[in-house]
């Protein structure tokens, strides 16, 4: 028999013990990062966070949207999980730009090197279809438990959305605009970042939204493993069978997962109408 799970347990633990210091210096970073979002929430009064989120919805997606906005935030301060909810977002913006950070370049990578394509094809379909919670073995050995582990996971499961939609929205830029650009004598430099980045830019922004909600998917899940926010209070009633927090926790979850969608579509939408 192929034992595959012990040579993948042998190869972490070589990373662990190797490279110890170098996971110390990113958890200490991303840490950072996490509590510097979550003060910066905490240190504004809820009904300013509520204020401000509520007009840049009514500002990108309309006063509908603004609205339910101002209201789910307030019925999340009225059951008293605004706290939970804070640390959840906080949680999803640091995992979100890193992921972009990374996902967005290895797209446009993937889009001009056939070779860098077919390599990443398999590897992204690998990413998406391994089970998330699987994610979260090695994110513990690496960094133990905390919120730092659950980022770590979040990324590796987010990631492929903005990689494959960059890649998508690239390679359909029309080759005859490519053409043209270049008998114009434009550099490969100029013709990605004044060609096929703005022609690309409302599928690369869907890449932008996928990868935010399945941050919110899998943060939740996190809590299995102490990142906190609102997946420890849905897991709470879980464990305890309390269905009364657990659909409360569920219903904060949905408030939060809504106002990101519509908030982040708005971007791409706007974008797709201005290509028009």
């Amino acid at each position: 028999m192929i034992k595959i799970g012990k040579y993948i347990e042998q190869f972490i633990n070589w990373l662990t013990l190797n490279f110890g210091p170098f996971f110390k210096v990113v958890k200490s970073g991303v840490e950072s990062m996490v509590d510097g979002v979550l003060w910066l929430f905490s240190f504004l009064p809820f009904y300013v966070v509520i204020a401000l989120l509520a007009i840049l919805a009514w500002r990108r997606a309309g006063w509908g949207v603004g609205i339910v906005t101002a209201l789910g935030l307030s019925l999340i301060y009225a059951m008293g999980y605004w706290v939970p909810t804070m640390e959840t977002l906080s949680l999803i913006l640091v995992s979100a730009f890193i992921a972009l950070l990374i996902g967005i370049p290895l797209g446009i990578w993937a889009a001009r090197s056939k070779t860098a394509g077919k390599v990443m094809r398999p590897l992204m379909d690998f990413m998406q279809t391994m089970p998330a919670f699987v994610y979260l073995i090695p994110a513990v050995l690496f960094f133990g438990l905390g919120k730092v582990p659950g980022v770590f996971a979040t990324i590796i499961f987010a990631m492929p959305p903005a990689v494959r939609l960059t890649t998508l929205g690239i390679s359909q830029v029309p080759e005859d605009i490519v053409e043209a650009t270049r008998s114009f004598g434009a550099t490969p430099r100029q013709l990605l970042f004044k060609v096929e980045l703005p022609l690309a830019l409302p599928t690369i922004l869907a890449g932008v939204n996928q990868t935010i909600m399945m941050s919110l998917s899998m943060v939740v899940i996190s809590a299995m493993i102490a990142a906190g926010g609102l997946g420890e209070i849905v897991l709470k009633g879980i464990t305890q069978l309390k269905i009364g927090l657990g659909f409360e926790g569920g219903i904060a979850v949905v408030i939060l997962a809504i106002i990101l969608d519509r908030i982040t579509q708005s971007f791409g939408k706007r974008k797709q109408k201005e290509k028009r």
